[in-house]
């Protein structure tokens, strides 16, 4: 059987734990829905009177944030009016006060150094970040706030790929790495035994202020991966 084991929203969470954001961090840690619970925060009503189309709105929002995304990206991608994106940013903001905070700090931060790192101190060399270039400034203060982010999720999974390497049996196989999936070739009768230890690797490789979530998922290819319920 091919096994799966995605890291859930791991950027986000590294969001929540690199700007200390305790909103964020809260709902992790009560492990509610992100994109729900910022649709309903932004528009001001309950999570269950959030739809579809807000929630999407929201995850547009709370990725877009990672990857600096402009006002006008933002409008451009959740299909609504430029005013009405720079309303939901601005309430964003408000509501994730640490992660507004963390952003330009970041920024400053590259502006002094020349540089950013990720939460284990792999370093990018940013020099464009003071260029007089306002196109080059623009990208390089994205990549400021991308890098440390994604960066260190990049880690978090590697960590975990050598964890697993150490204890994985010769009878499975570590096929890809795909963004932040494993996924391995197993035994069908040690699909349980595997899943849980893989899991229980990826969950716990370290510790941040929030929880880290791992979704496992087997079948025999691909496209046709059905979630699997691991027993504790």
């Amino acid at each position: 059987k091919l096994l799966s084991a995605d890291y859930s929203q791991i950027e986000l969470r590294v969001v929540a734990h690199l700007a200390g954001d305790k909103e964020m961090i809260k709902i992790f840690k009560e492990g509610k829905d992100i994109h729900s619970v910022t649709a309903a925060e932004i528009l001001g009503v309950k999570e269950n009177e959030v739809g579809k189309d807000s929630r999407r709105m929201a995850k547009v929002l709370n990725f877009g944030v990672i990857y600096g995304m402009s006002i006008h990206g933002f409008a451009q991608a959740a299909g609504i009016e430029v005013a009405r994106a720079k309303e939901f940013i601005k309430k964003y903001f408000v509501e994730f006060a640490g992660v507004a905070k963390f952003i330009e700090k970041t920024k400053k931060d590259a502006g002094r150094d020349g540089f950013v790192q990720t939460l284990f101190g792999r370093k990018r060399f940013i020099p464009e970040i003071n260029s007089s270039v306002w196109n080059l400034k623009q990208a390089a203060e994205r990549m400021a706030i991308n890098m440390p982010v994604q960066g260190t999720a990049a880690d978090l999974l590697k960590m975990a790929m050598v964890e697993i390497a150490k204890r994985l049996p010769l009878s499975a196989k570590l096929l890809l790495q795909v963004h932040d999936e494993l996924i391995f070739e197993v035994p069908a009768k040690e699909v349980p035994k595997i899943a849980k230890m893989v899991k229980e690797i990826m969950e716990n490789i370290y510790q941040l202020s929030v929880p880290l979530k791992v979704d496992v998922e087997t079948g025999d290819n691909w496209g046709e991966l059905k979630q699997l319920t691991i027993n504790p």
